[in-house]
C-alpha cells in the first residue's frame, strides 16, 4: 500500500505558492508531492469503472499538476481547486471510453465509495455524512447537478424529475402517480423523464 506525504499546513502552502510564483521548481514539486494523498482519495470514487487504479492515479496526477500550475491563491485553499481538476481529468478519461457512451439514469452507478459500495448520482445528492474531502467534492457535484436541472430543463421536465426522484426535499412518486397529478399518460411521463435525464447527463458532463 502506498504512503503519501501529509498535506501542507496553510502557512506552508502559502510559502510554496509564493516561491512558485517566483519560478521555484522545488516549491512546485513540493506542492504536488504533498497533495498526492488527495489524488488517491479522489481516485477511490472511480474504482470499479474498468480502469486500473494506477492508471487513474496517473491521470489524476496530471490534473493535480495542472491545478498547481494554474492555481490562484485568491481562490482559497489549493486542495479545493485541485480536487476538482483531478476529478475533471479522470472524468475526461471515462467519457472518452465507449463503456460510458450508453444512456444512464440517476440510479446508474458512477463509481464506488471508499468502502467499495456502488455510488449513483442519487447518492451524490442524498449523501450527507462524508469526510471533509469527499464532502467538498460532493457539494460541487450537487451544485453542478442542480445547476443543470435549473438551466436546461423545461418546467414540465423539472416537475417530473423533482417528483420522480424526490429532489429538493420532496417525496418520491411513481410514474403513475405523477401521470395522475399532471393529467397525462404514464407513458408520456416516462418519455419526459427519459428526455430530461439525458439533458441533465449531457449538461452535467460538459
Amino acid at each position: 500500500m502506498k504512503t503519501y506525504k501529509k498535506p501542507l499546513s496553510a502557512r506552508e502552502e502559502r510559502e510554496c505558492l509564493e516561491r512558485l510564483r517566483d519560478g521555484d521548481r522545488e516549491a512546485r514539486d513540493k506542492l504536488i508531492e504533498h497533495n498526492m494523498r488527495l489524488v488517491a482519495h479522489v481516485v477511490k470514487k472511480y474504482q470499479g469503472t474498468g480502469y486500473d487504479s494506477e492508471d487513474l492515479l496517473s491521470v489524476g496526477t496530471i490534473g493535480l499538476i495542472k491545478a498547481v500550475n494554474t492555481f490562484n491563491a485568491d481562490r482559497g485553499r489549493l486542495a479545493t481547486y485541485a480536487a476538482k481538476c483531478v476529478e475533471n481529468e479522470i472524468l475526461m478519461l471515462l467519457r472518452s471510453s465507449r463503456k460510458f457512451a450508453k444512456e444512464v439514469s440517476l440510479y446508474d452507478p458512477i463509481g464506488v465509495d471508499k468502502d467499495g459500495e456502488t455510488v449513483s448520482l442519487v447518492d451524490v445528492i442524498e449523501t450527507e455524512s462524508r469526510d471533509t474531502l469527499d464532502d467538498m467534492i460532493l457539494k460541487q457535484d450537487v451544485r453542478e447537478l442542480y445547476g443543470a436541472f435549473a438551466s436546461c430543463l423545461k418546467p414540465n421536465e423539472q416537475t417530473v424529475l423533482k417528483m420522480r426522484y424526490g429532489l429538493f426535499g420532496s417525496r418520491e412518486y411513481t410514474q403513475r402517480e405523477i401521470a395522475q397529478n399532471m393529467g397525462i399518460s404514464r407513458s408520456y411521463v416516462s418519455r419526459i423523464e427519459k428526455k430530461a435525464i439525458e439533458k441533465i447527463r449531457t449538461q452535467f458532463q460538459q
